[in-house]
């Protein structure tokens, strides 16, 4: 450490509370029970239900909470003091008492939470940690600890740029957003209500087919399968493609044939009646009985501005008034509904220069989120780095 602060052992600074809560509380629900605590936001997370089979611990407004499990990956959290009811954990997690003469609770969590304690905790705990940290393991963990004031004059720092990070991440979500949406006006500004517009059916070149179900049973390692789904952008995603035992001939109709449309006919409610276009990535696939396959006729309708125009805000509007299905997560929508959706009526070539303009937005949309990518991972980085800095008396 290249600072004066005294190592101490975190057990003069708290106390682990013994109590326990009455069972008849956890079963009528009164007290709540942690289900867990997030790793990466260091936030409690509560059951819906009370019934538990283990031995329970009480946790009252202002503890620290600590999982004896996964300590070293940053599950500590600190219970909102703001809390009118206490809550309860498993054995596995313990609750401490801060002596707040002595210490900061803001500046244990973020230490705690740090890359800084983990180094502590392989360094000072025979083997490492290699089974659940208990209480007396763990406050037997030696910290480097300021003056409180010092501490206070720390975690200040630290919350302010930690809020500077999470405003640029959320303008680089928003701007993503913006894309997506400015994406989306495209794709109706095109779509006048003056244009003609014939059902599906008139524009087909073979009839629409379903994908090929197979039991899960048969899932394994053999042909290749496209368990494809279409995400929100109007992609097929090849990284849900599997494999299964299963032979298809070579003329089966089911093998997926660049160029063709495939429709969502059946996921939750935001996937539903998306489109996309196959353009062969990955190769010889077989097709799934989620999709629907539209091979349109070629001098009537270009495949790719069918799959933009599904995405349009009156399309959505049709399928969502189409789909059938009792539960709120799956819904479907059958091939009549769908031969029967109106198409604009617009000349080749002018569905050819719509695809183009709105492939070249796409392209942008792409370029933005790699870059947000790059500048998440960045964001992400920076955190660590800071506390390191700090707890090292560098800042």
């Amino acid at each position: 450490m290249e600072n004066d602060w005294q190592p101490i052992p975190l057990c003069e600074v708290l106390t682990e509370r013994q109590e326990k809560p009455l069972p008849l509380d956890l079963e009528s629900g009164a007290i709540r029970i942690v289900s867990k605590i997030g790793f990466n936001d260091g936030k409690i997370q509560l059951r819906n239900g009370g019934d538990t089979r283990t031995g329970m611990i009480l946790i009252r407004p202002g503890d620290l909470v600590v999982s004896g499990i996964n300590a070293i990956k940053g599950a500590v959290a600190v219970y909102d003091e703001r809390a009118t009811a206490p809550i309860a954990a498993t054995i596995h997690y313990a609750a401490y008492l801060p002596n707040r003469e002595r210490v900061d609770i803001r500046f244990l969590w973020w230490l705690l939470r740090s890359e800084t304690f983990r180094e502590i905790l392989l360094q000072s705990l025979p083997g490492g940690i290699k089974s659940e940290l208990k209480p007396k393991r763990f406050l037997s963990v030696p910290v480097p600890l300021p003056s409180l004031s010092g501490q206070q004059r720390i975690v200040a720092r630290i919350e302010a740029l930690a809020r500077r990070v999470e405003e640029a991440r959320g303008l680089r979500r928003a701007a993503v957003e913006e894309a997506e949406a400015i994406k989306r006006r495209a794709i109706d500004f095109f779509i006048s209500p003056r244009l003609c517009r014939q059902p599906l059916t008139k524009f087909l070149a073979e009839p629409l087919l379903n994908g090929l179900s197979i039991h899960a049973a048969k899932m394994g390692i053999g042909n290749l399968f496209a368990k494809v789904g279409i995400v929100n952008t109007g992609v097929l995603d090849p990284h849900q493609t599997k494999y299964v035992d299963v032979q298809l001939p070579p003329d089966s109709p089911n093998w997926m044939r660049r160029g063709d449309l495939f429709v969502s006919r059946g996921n939750t409610p935001n996937l539903v009646g998306r489109a996309a276009v196959y353009e062969g990535n990955p190769p010889d696939c077989a097709m799934p009985d989620l999709l629907i396959r539209i091979r349109v006729n070629l001098e009537l309708a270009d495949p790719k501005f069918i799959a933009r125009y599904f995405h349009s805000s009156e399309a959505r509007q049709y399928v969502e008034s189409h789909v059938t299905g009792t539960s709120p997560t799956m819904k479907k929508i059958s091939q009549p509904k769908l031969e029967a959706m109106p198409i604009p009526v617009l000349p080749l070539t002018e569905q050819h220069r719509i695809v183009a303009y709105l492939d070249g937005l796409q392209a942008k949309v792409d370029e933005l989120r790699r870059l947000q990518a790059e500048t998440q991972k960045e964001l992400n980085a920076l955190m660590p780095s800071i506390l390191a800095k700090e707890f090292a008396g560098e800042l």
